[in-house]
């Protein structure tokens, strides 16, 4: 890769190791002036560490970054942004009790003989919004922003700063349609103004409508890079995850006896916090989807038959036998398990190993006397690393060095642990690659082979379509429809999903 005049990166042989993982190796990469330079691979590939090196979080250990046509090496954060690059990280990097133009100009406040120049601040702050189209008091505090609002400041912020290299990690993860539309034309005004813009996202779709060039990591190691006019779908999965993945992920078991098998939970005229009147059954091996809106209440219900939340009214019944649970201790001690949507906030000790993450719903179990029977422990945590095929250095590090996917699989084995007769997953494969998809996908029909009941809430519909046996969709609160396999299409769903479902002939 030579250097050209449009050319505003080069990275040649970027090595990195962490402890036995080889995070990078030898990976090139280029980007120019202007261009959406989509950065893909499958959680663990090494995306995160290769944006981290630019940014100055991590040092390499081999190789070579130039930058505006001189080799760089930034040893810190601060050093990056001086140089032109930010980073907006997944996690926005905000001070939410700050207001707009505190966060924009943290740390770099203009001030004279010791006192702030507000009045120059706020100038400049309104500046740099007005270039993202954002039009909001600048006195307020960011906690009281929208995520979309989020990121249109930190543009902001790094336009302030004059970089000239925008990196945007999964910036899509929590948007709404309108709010990521308005990201794209965010991203067109950055093209306009000769800022380059490297995207990490494993939305493939989103990737191809909104990137010059794609290019795919895998295991750490680059694998290509891909003009938009040759790519596909296709053709990046394969690159990414270096095989072809089945084309259709409906289930390959035998369908009969879904709905004729053992009754495993019957809930009735269920009402709690934002639903009203729900009522369904799940049978012994059945994976039934929950489709809706965001806001149609569907972890709500899932939280209140786990105990989590109260219910107002209704009954539930597990195996034919009425239950009402008022912690999600007495759910677990009757086999129920939960798998909520954000595992960092709800699932996951970050800090703490990967061992105890996985342990800790059974550590009373691999108890003895008041000790931990640490073999026990130990040979229960390796079989759902095999099981699951989780990559990881050692289970002693924090969950946190984990890529998501493997976060999501740590999640899971916690719970399998407790052989549970009724598992819910509540957004399974949110922020996971198709690499890691895939493989949920497959544990999730061998749990349901095994009789485990499966309740899935997914706002994904593809993801609905292929994996559920049979489909109970909410509107605002309520179930519209419960959908048997053959009536499922996206159309049907979304018909139920807005309530609109009366208004239409369909066959039911």
């Amino acid at each position: 890769m030579s250097q050209t005049s449009e050319q505003i990166l080069k990275v040649e042989g970027i090595s990195k190791r962490f402890g036995g993982i080889q995070a990078l190796n030898d990976v090139s990469f280029d980007l120019n002036y202007g261009e959406v330079h989509a950065l893909v691979g499958e959680n663990g590939a090494g995306k995160s560490t290769l944006m981290n090196v630019l940014g100055g979080i991590v040092q390499k250990d081999s190789g070579r970054v130039v930058f505006k046509g001189q080799e760089v090496e930034f040893d810190s954060p601060i050093e990056s942004l001086d140089a032109g690059i930010a980073v907006i990280h997944q996690e926005l990097a905000m001070l939410p009790h700050l207001n707009v133009i505190e966060n924009v100009y943290m740390g770099r406040m203009p001030a004279r003989a010791g006192v702030i120049r507000w009045h120059e601040a706020e100038k400049e702050t309104r500046a740099a919004l007005e270039l993202v189209g954002l039009d909001i008091p600048l006195d307020v505090l960011v906690e009281k922003l929208s995520i979309s609002q989020h990121q249109s400041v930190e543009i902001a912020k790094a336009l302030a700063m004059n970089a000239s290299l925008i990196i945007m990690d999964e910036p899509n993860s929590s948007l709404s349609e309108a709010e990521t539309e308005r990201l794209f034309s965010l991203i067109q005004t950055l093209q306009e103004r000769r800022v380059a813009v490297i995207y990490v996202s494993h939305k493939i779709e989103e990737v191809l409508r909104i990137a010059d060039r794609i290019s795919v990591l895998r295991d750490g190691e680059y694998r290509g890079t891909l003009h938009k006019s040759e790519a596909s779908v296709e053709k990046v999965i394969q690159m990414m995850v270096g095989r072809k993945l089945r084309q259709e992920t409906s289930r390959l078991r035998d369908e009969a006896g879904k709905k004729d098998g053992a009754l495993r939970l019957e809930v009735r005229g269920l009402s709690g916090k934002r639903f009203q009147n729900v009522s369904f059954e799940v049978h012994q091996g059945e994976i039934m989807g929950f489709a809706g809106l965001v806001g149609a209440g569907r972890t709500e219900v899932a939280r209140a038959i786990f105990g989590a939340d109260p219910i107002t009214a209704g009954e539930i019944r597990l195996d034919c036998k009425p239950v009402r649970f008022t912690s999600p201790g007495q759910a677990i001690a009757k086999g129920l398990a939960m798998i909520p949507e954000d595992r960092k906030l709800l699932s996951l000790f970050m800090d703490m190993p990967i061992l105890f993450n996985m342990s800790i719903a059974e550590l009373p179990r691999m108890t003895r006397s008041g000790l931990i029977n640490h073999r026990f422990v130990h040979s229960t945590a390796q079989s759902f690393i095999d099981q699951l095929r989780i990559k990881l250095a050692s289970v002693e590090h924090p969950v946190r060095s984990l890529s998501g996917g493997n976060q999501q699989k740590t999640t899971l084995a916690r719970w399998l642990a407790t052989n549970p007769k009724l598992l819910i997953m509540d957004e399974p494969t949110h922020g996971v690659d198709v690499g890691a998809k895939a493989e949920i996908y497959e544990l999730m029909r061998n749990l349901a082979d095994q009789g485990i009941s499966i309740i899935l809430i997914s706002s994904e519909l593809p993801e609905i379509l292929s994996m559920a046996d049979r489909v109970v969709v909410m509107h605002e609160g309520r179930v519209t429809g419960i959908l048997d396999r053959e009536q499922c299409d996206e159309h049907t769903v979304m018909l139920y999903a807005t309530g609109l479902a009366d208004n239409y002939a369909i066959a039911k």
